[in-house]
């Protein structure tokens, strides 16, 4: 039974490192050295992987796995594309739009758990999408700094897509969230 509570431990454990590694990926980034931020955010971006595999593969779920996993990605990612619009990497409205999304899901997880019950549910289908697109993303940024791979059309086209599923996964949030607090309402 303990080495059972140990193994659950795993993809947290995993997550937390990819916590770690958000400062000196924002570092590396900060003073140009991107085959270096570009290597960690692979890392990171493997690291999600991975612990997502796991937790669903060998059902080691926790309740501090669901928050930690989360944390870690919209750290990561708002972490990233605050730093890379600081240093004109990106578009300063894309960053805006992506770390705005970020901002309005924290505040709607935190509201509804204070006024109703602790928050329960995954990520949607679309925001799992729109996460992957995001931490592309960065990764094209990151490695057309380093190696000018890939050209400006493929990072535009991707950048287009980071647009779309922010906003349409930020409406399904809070699509999602009105029918939630509608049946708290009937029930109560």
């Amino acid at each position: 039974m303990n080495k059972n509570r140990y193994l659950k431990s795993i993809p947290n454990v995993i997550s937390s490192f990819r916590i770690l590694l958000i400062f000196p990926i924002l570092l590396l980034i900060y003073y140009a050295e991107f085959k270096l931020a570009l290597f960690l955010f692979l890392v990171a971006g493997i690291s999600d992987a991975l612990d997502g595999f796991l937790a669903k593969r060998f059902n080691w779920r926790t309740r501090i796995g669901a928050l930690l996993d989360p944390v870690a990605d919209k750290l990561l990612v708002a972490g990233t594309f605050i730093i890379l619009a600081w240093l004109n990497l990106i578009p300063l409205w894309l960053a805006t739009v992506v770390v705005s999304r970020d901002i309005i899901i924290a505040l709607g997880v935190f509201i509804y758990s204070f006024v109703y019950e602790p928050f329960e549910g995954d990520a949607t289908r679309i925001s799992k999408i729109n996460t992957f697109l995001e931490l592309l993303y960065v990764l094209m940024i990151l490695s057309s700094s380093a190696f000018s791979l890939p050209t400006i059309s493929i990072i535009n086209f991707i950048g287009s897509a980071v647009f779309v599923t922010v906003i349409i996964s930020g409406m399904d949030y809070i699509m999602s969230w009105l029918r939630r607090v509608r049946a708290q309402k009937i029930n109560n």
